[in-house]
């Protein structure tokens, strides 16, 4: 299993879809804060509370100019339900095929379960991963340890 990159260490590029015929990649980016919050399964019910979460607090990401990403090994079909479903107004990566490949390339990947882990990375605007954190299995991390890392890269807008 890959390591968890950590604080200083180069950001793992990647372009995913984002819905159907529209992909993001992280390098086009730069030069400003991207939030990475892997987690487990659309629609279970940690994670619904997760995204709803960030949703809620979205404007405090902008604040920072950060763009926030959910991922998770989910095809971009059930991304766009979800979302739906839970009025996300914020990307959802689909790592569905090959299954895992950032996931695996974050060191977010179970391999039992075959989902991402509960994972948040915040990248600095060059790229580089600024904070990580593993949450424990069905453990909602919040926003807080975001937020300051948010704060600690550069402050608010």
């Amino acid at each position: 299993m890959t390591e968890m990159p950590q604080s200083g260490d180069k950001a793992p590029d990647f372009t995913l879809p984002t819905a159907p015929g529209e992909t993001v990649s992280l390098s086009s980016l730069r030069g400003r804060p991207v939030v990475l919050a892997f987690y487990p399964a659309d629609f279970s019910p940690v994670c619904s509370d997760q995204m709803a979460l960030y949703q809620a607090v979205k404007s405090e990401f902008d604040r920072y100019d950060a763009q926030l990403f959910g991922i998770s090994v989910d095809g971009v079909w059930c991304h766009q339900a979800f979302a739906g479903s839970r009025r996300l107004r914020f990307p959802l990566l689909s790592d569905f095929e090959p299954k895992g490949e950032v996931s695996r390339a974050y060191g977010s990947y179970d391999e039992k379960t075959g989902e991402s882990r509960r994972t948040l990375f915040v990248i600095d605007p060059s790229g580089t991963v600024f904070w990580s954190f593993e949450s424990p299995d069905g453990v909602n991390p919040g926003a807080d340890g975001i937020l300051a890392a948010l704060e600690a890269l550069g402050g608010a807008s």
